[in-house]
C-alpha cells in the first residue's frame, strides 16, 4: 500500500526559513515526478513546487521563485521543500503528491480532485507578521 507522509509544518515569523519533508513508501519513486501542493482556506490545493523523477527539472510557482528550494532523495524515497523568507501569505496546508509524469505536468494540470498520483494528508505552515 502506497503512503505519503509529509512533515516539518510549524508556526514561524515573517522572515524566517522551515523544511518541509515528504517520504514515500510503498512504490519506487524514482518512477515519479514529486511535489508540493498549498491548500489555503477556501481553495483548492495549488501546485506550489515540482521536481521530476531525477531531480532535473524543477517547476516553481512565481510567487514563490528565489525563495522555495525543492529537492529529492530517491535514496530515501523523500523529497524535501525549503522554504525562506517566509510571506503570511505562504500559510496554508502543504500537502506531497506523486505522480509518473514530468514536474510541470503534475504542479499545473494535475490535481487533487482529479484522482490522479498519490496524496499525502498535509502538514500545516503558518507565517506570522
Amino acid at each position: 500500500q502506497v503512503q505519503v507522509v509529509e512533515s516539518g509544518g510549524d508556526l514561524v515569523q515573517a522572515g524566517k526559513s522551515l523544511t518541509l519533508s515528504c517520504t514515500v513508501s510503498g512504490l519506487a519513486v524514482d518512477d515519479y515526478a514529486l511535489g508540493w501542493f498549498r491548500q489555503t482556506p477556501g481553495t483548492e490545493p495549488e501546485g506550489v513546487s515540482c521536481i521530476d523523477w531525477n531531480g532535473i527539472k524543477k517547476y516553481y510557482i512565481d510567487s514563490v521563485k528565489g525563495r522555495f528550494t525543492i529537492s529529492r532523495d530517491n535514496a530515501k524515497n523523500a523529497v524535501y521543500l525549503h522554504l525562506e523568507n517566509l510571506k503570511p501569505e505562504d500559510t496554508g496546508i502543504y500537502y506531497c503528491a506523486a505522480l509518473e509524469a514530468d514536474a510541470m505536468t503534475l504542479c499545473t494540470v494535475v490535481s487533487m480532485g482529479k484522482g490522479l498520483g498519490y496524496w499525502g494528508q498535509g502538514t500545516q505552515v503558518t507565517v506570522a507578521s
